[in-house]
């Protein structure tokens, strides 16, 4: 029996030329961010295809973040930023802690790279505004050392007002993604209780070595903080 040639060609879905056209679509400023889509008896006319095609390209669209589906009116494109990228992430990123734990200390080390290096440029990029918000932030936190709750919310925003300062919207995107995935994984699992005034001088520490504009400082007070919370089962 001869072997199928290589360059033989293969019957596409409809709905994956009508998701390609419409993503071309997007990608190429024809549709922009708010705008309303096609509707589906004007594409089903324009394209001569059935509405289950479109409809099926429509949800492919809208489980890349790319547009919102909303029942009785026009599909709507999203506004795209790194953050909404990132957000497509969340899912798998879930399924994957709960399905292999152990990619939870894979997380922690990759949080740790990022938020090192975060820090480092946190020093140099630093303005007194910057500054005064990380202090304010710890003063939030050192406040609310008698709520669980809100001692981890003004955790977890002095972390991400770090990122920040950093100005790189992918990168910062990407490291308070990390953050929120580690808390979410145990969000009903965090123990403070013991470790709020240690917590609390590691940010006092890393402020201070940003305020000064030492980036060495930063790093190393950073890395000393993630590697403790990360040696304390489920703290983040």
């Amino acid at each position: 029996m001869p072997s199928a040639s290589p360059d033989r060609i293969t019957r596409r879905k409809l709905s994956d030329a009508i998701f390609d056209r419409l993503h071309a679509m997007i990608c190429s400023g024809e549709l922009n961010a708010g705008d309303p889509l096609p509707s589906e008896r004007e594409l089903m006319d324009r394209w001569g295809v059935g509405r289950p095609a479109v409809r099926e390209a429509f949800q492919a669209l809208h489980n890349m973040g790319l547009i919102t589906v909303s029942h009785g009116e026009r599909s709507r494109v999203n506004a795209l930023t790194p953050e909404t990228a990132v957000q497509q992430l969340d899912g798998i990123a879930q399924t994957l802690l709960s399905v292999a734990p152990e990619n939870l200390d894979h997380l922690k080390e990759a949080r740790k790279m990022f938020e090192v290096g975060l820090a480092r440029v946190a020093a140099t990029r630093r303005t007194e505004k910057d500054v005064a918000d990380l202090r304010d932030l710890v003063q939030q936190q050192t406040d609310a050392r008698a709520d669980v709750t809100a001692f981890v919310a003004a955790d977890m925003a002095f972390h991400a007002r770090i990122m920040a300062i950093s100005g790189n919207p992918i990168i910062s995107a990407l490291a308070d993604a990390m953050l929120k995935w580690i808390f979410q994984h145990h969000n009903t699992l965090l123990h403070w209780s013991g470790n709020e005034d240690t917590t609390l001088a590691e940010h006092t520490h890393i402020v201070d070595a940003i305020a000064a504009g030492d980036a060495e400082a930063a790093a190393k007070v950073m890395a000393i903080h993630l590697d403790r919370s990360a040696s304390i089962p489920d703290t983040v």
